[in-house]
């Protein structure tokens, strides 16, 4: 029970002759073998595509840690608890003197 015989698969390709046609089963087949090579290829891409994202992952695992911060050449510590950080002092931006044409005109 359960065996597959051959007397089994010719009446399973009578049974396919008298449904389809025999016109019609070699294009069948022909589009079945496409479709399967077609899933092959796009399966085969996505194991390839997981294969290059682990290995950008690694490249990326390999990178060191930048050094630490020197505030005046001295290597930064975190302040104690409850204290401010140090802040450097905020430079005002260069701004060019403003020219107004009124006053221009007033002053010849």
């Amino acid at each position: 029970m359960g065996a597959l015989k051959p007397w089994h698969i010719a009446v399973l390709v009578v049974v396919l002759i008298l449904l389809f046609g025999a016109k019609r089963l070699p294009d069948a087949a022909r589009s079945l073998g496409r479709s399967l090579r077609i899933i092959k290829a796009e399966t085969k891409s996505l194991h390839d595509d997981d294969r290059d994202l682990a290995e950008k992952a690694d490249a990326q695992a390999g990178y060191q840690p930048l050094p630490p911060q020197t505030v005046q050449g001295q290597p930064y510590t975190p302040p104690p608890a409850g204290q401010q950080p140090y802040a450097a002092p905020q430079q005002q931006p260069y701004a060019p003197p403003v020219n107004d044409p009124v006053q221009r005109v007033r002053d010849n």
